[in-house]
């Protein structure tokens, strides 16, 4: 049986097709520009996540662990629908918006890698999209069968 259980999801992962899911781990209907989640060949690609709400109607405040908590949930969510897990993660790019935030940011990030880190880069950038203080991208490996979207 293929990784995904959906039959044309199988049938394109099984011959090594591209896999592209949304937020929620469905098959993405090709109207965004930017897919969140890809996974080919048993690796999940995480696109950049930002401390942007998926609902429109949340808040939270603007500080670098807040915003870090926020991405790293949101990391956590698609890593999961695409198949893998936290420890699963092979590498991550870390952008922060002042390089000022950086042991803030660290003091969230090793919450969720309680064995041990993937390999990581940080780098300070002059601005991101939508006032993130920080986003991250991720790639990880598939470890069990992804997650259908509801």
């Amino acid at each position: 049986m293929g990784l995904f259980s959906n039959s044309a999801a199988s049938a394109e992962q099984a011959q090594g097709g591209v896999q592209k899911l949304t937020y929620e781990g469905k098959p993405n209907t090709g109207t965004g520009f930017i897919t969140p989640l890809i996974v080919h060949n048993g690796v999940i690609y995480i696109a950049g996540q930002g401390a942007h709400s998926h609902d429109k109607g949340e808040t939270f405040p603007k500080d670098i662990e807040n915003h870090t908590r926020h991405v790293m949930e949101s990391v956590k969510t698609l890593v999961e629908a695409g198949g893998g897990t936290m420890d699963s993660i092979l590498q991550l790019t870390v952008y922060l918006a002042n390089i000022d935030y950086y042991d803030g940011m660290n003091q969230v990030f090793k919450t969720y890698f309680p064995h041990g880190g993937p390999a990581r880069t940080t780098v300070a950038v002059e601005a991101l999209p939508g006032d993130s203080l920080v986003e991250i991208n991720c790639t990880a490996a598939v470890v069990t069968a992804a997650k259908k979207g509801t």
